[in-house]
């Protein structure tokens, strides 16, 4: 099949069906066209901000068959696969960093293909020709490497192959074992972990606070504003806080992109006092963002952890990704799962020097999530 690998910088200049095809109704909707398209609208990944897109496309007969959301880096930030020192010692070495390419979702650490490829061509030997584009790309044009964050696990072998080195993470996600009902949770997990949960739920119940999901088209179009502050709540109350998106981002949301958004609201004499914005697709509730404008004691877990796994229970979702860190997670049955990242950097000594550390840090992982699991608060 003879293919042509081209770089586009917009969303905009890739017709909108062509791309969700590749995505198909099972992809990630982080890769979807409306959620890419609407961050470059509002302006949160521009150049300005140091993401500048350039989608990595292959066309076959003028037929788009592959793609990749690829963005220019001039730093790390929005990330969440943390390269900080990998930065700092290539600039000891006085090697230039940035900038770089990302293969990924902007501000989104959720597991998901990140090489979109069509139905009706093989995965597998597309897979292999955007892999070698990848690192052709990187090699042939003034930037120290490539990246792909978060990267579905069929995309491992192929990455590897083409002289990526693999990175492991971890994180914390819920699953439904054929759960019927929020009482069937609470059974599954350990005697003192059980009576906590239910002891942070009765606190907040006691404290007047009453919580409800709106989920698609029901979501109240006057809704979203709220829940842009929401999210700079949390922004402005912590130091290492940046805001990344805007309000103009929260309004193209609402006009294109209800179905797949879920929102959890707390309330307190009807006024609103907190809320989380979830996402969700194909029998996964991925969190989000989550603030407050009244602090109540135990709300974050009621809101964020509680009210999801309840939603995801009554709706049969089968998976509860609620974003990056926080052991807190595991403690309220949220199980370690190990994340995937590829790394191509062409320059050799950096490349021997990055493996060594590669190695260690996955030795460790491998220790964090044993030791997790025997830890779970769930009954085996």
């Amino acid at each position: 099949m003879r293919t042509e690998i081209a770089l586009v910088h917009s969303m905009a200049d890739i017709d909108r069906d062509e791309w969700d095809a590749l995505v198909g109704e099972d992809g990630s909707p982080f890769l979807e066209w409306d959620w890419l398209d609407a961050l470059e609208r509002a302006g949160c990944v521009t150049a300005k901000r140091g993401w500048a897109p350039h989608h990595l496309t292959v066309r076959a007969g003028g037929r788009l068959v592959a793609a990749a959301p690829m963005y220019l880096k001039g730093h790390s930030q929005g990330e969440f696969v943390f390269d900080h020192t990998w930065a700092e010692a290539a600039e000891r070495a006085g090697m230039r960093y940035y900038p770089k390419l990302l293969v990924g979702v902007p501000f989104t650490p959720a597991t998901g293909r990140r090489i979109l490829t069509h139905g009706d061509h093989a995965r597998g030997p597309l897979l292999d020709r955007v892999a070698h584009a990848l690192r052709d790309v990187c090699a042939t044009n003034d930037v120290s490497s490539v990246h792909v964050n978060f990267c579905a696990d069929d995309e491992i072998g192929p990455l590897r192959s083409a002289g990526f080195l693999h990175r492991r993470g971890v994180q914390y996600h819920w699953r439904n074992r054929d759960y019927h009902s929020f009482d069937d949770y609470l059974a599954a997990m350990r005697s003192k972990r059980r009576t906590e949960v239910r002891r942070e739920l009765r606190a907040v119940a006691e404290a007047g606070v009453a919580i409800a999901v709106h989920q698609g088209a029901a979501i109240p179009d006057e809704l979203f504003e709220p829940m842009f502050r929401i999210y700079l709540s949390t922004i402005e109350k912590l130091y290492w806080g940046r805001q990344y998106l805007n309000l103009r981002f929260f309004e193209e949301l609402r006009r294109r992109w209800k179905r797949n958004l879920c929102f959890v609201v707390a309330r307190h004499g009807g006024e609103i006092v907190a809320g989380a914005v979830n996402v969700q697709k194909n029998g996964v509730l991925y969190g989000r963002y989550w603030g407050c404008f009244r602090e109540v004691r135990y709300l974050h877990f009621a809101v964020c952890y509680y009210a999801g796994i309840e939603h995801c229970i009554e709706r049969g979702l089968q998976r509860f990704e609620p974003g990056a860190g926080g052991e807190y997670k595991h403690w309220r049955g949220f199980e370690a799962t190990a994340t995937h990242s590829l790394h191509y950097l062409p320059h050799p000594g950096f490349a021997r020097a990055v493996a060594d550390y590669l190695v260690r840090e996955g030795a460790y992982i491998d220790e964090v999530i044993a030791g997790l699991h025997d830890r779970s608060a769930l009954k085996d």
